[in-house]
């Protein structure tokens, strides 16, 4: 038999042109996988090609055979299959937090997690050009950061920015560094938000995570241990209208049954209703009194009405005047 080099290399190599150039439709014969190794400069004879495919079955390799006209191999059951790589892909087109160059690269990481072939659809389906997308390179070091400091329940130091008319970042907290307790990340309105602790505050308050600058990591103990002892991340996200905060409240809202839809999307099946006539339905909800949230409420027009407590209904109200006030004729 004759010696090849390069045949400790084999398997891993062996198992790498499976991986990229093979799927369910698109198989490689036992000819063309030698002629793959050979470009590695790995030499192989049709019955070690036999027991190379078997040792990787051995190890876990799902490798399949196809029988048509001719026998054909491919890897079969890969860790994402094309339906869950094109949820991913779809999620970082989506996500506004990322920017475009990272976008592109963790699309073509996806890819490379199945065939090319199967990376060439995807790619095909791709649509991020004109999407609006974060300008903060510093998004991945921020999520690293905050992770860490979540994980090693540590403060962080850290600066916000707010982009005024100009397109210009202006600096919150008159340039000063919040001093913050990480605790979750959340992704809501296609936006990724870090909710803390902030110490100077003694409150709880969120953050984009894009919108974050200078961050350092700190070697002291998070605060807002009490603060959070109940805190559950879901009913934070349900209750805050477009991560806008406010004064925490609950509301009894009246609604058109046609608005049932919109309100089981926004607070869930577990909503409480208080009463359901024929054309009508009254719930009741813990929200966040913010601008967001009456935006929610009075772009429904007739068909939803605040009923209690009165401060916000008088507000709504108040809001609807100014509103149409703006277009009222002079005459």
């Amino acid at each position: 038999m004759p010696k090849y080099p390069n045949q400790k290399l084999k398997l891993l190599y062996l198992a790498r042109i499976l991986r990229e150039q093979t799927d369910e439709l698109h198989g490689l014969t036992l000819t063309e996988l030698a002629d793959e190794l050979a470009k590695y400069d790995i030499g192989a004879e049709r019955k070690t090609l036999y027991d190379d495919l078997e040792a990787l079955r051995v190890c876990g390799y799902d490798v399949c055979v196809k029988r048509d006209r001719r026998v054909r191999y491919y890897l079969g059951n890969p860790e994402f299959d094309l339906a869950e790589r094109k949820l991913l892909t779809d999620a970082v087109q989506s996500a506004k937090f990322i920017t475009h160059k990272q976008s592109g690269e963790l699309i073509r990481k996806i890819g490379r997690l199945g065939s090319r072939h199967e990376a060439q659809i995807l790619q095909g389906q791709v649509y991020a050009a004109n999407r609006i997308k974060a300008a903060n390179e510093d998004i991945y070091g921020n999520i690293a950061t905050l992770m860490r400091a979540i994980a090693e329940n540590k403060k962080i130091r850290c600066r916000y920015f707010e982009w005024n008319a100009r397109k210009q970042r202006i600096l919150r907290h008159d340039g000063s560094f919040y001093t913050l307790s990480p605790r979750a990340l959340s992704w809501e309105d296609e936006n990724y938000y870090l909710v803390a602790f902030d110490s100077e505050a003694k409150k709880i308050k969120h953050f984009r995570v894009d919108k974050i600058l200078n961050i350092t990591l700190l070697d002291e103990k998070r605060d807002g241990d009490r603060e959070f002892a109940d805190f559950d991340m879901a009913l934070y996200a349900r209750s805050t209208f477009g991560m806008y905060g406010g004064e925490p409240c609950h509301v009894q809202i009246e609604c058109d049954n046609s608005l049932a839809g919109v309100v089981l999307d926004r607070f869930g099946t577990d909503v409480t209703i208080l009463s359901n006539r024929e054309d009508r339905f009254v719930f009741s909800a813990k929200v966040n009194i913010s601008p967001t949230f009456y935006s929610w409420v009075l772009g429904f027009g007739a068909d939803m009405k605040v009923l209690a407590p009165d401060h916000v209904a008088a507000r709504v109200a108040e809001l609807a005047r100014e509103v149409l006030g703006q277009y009222r004729s002079d005459t």
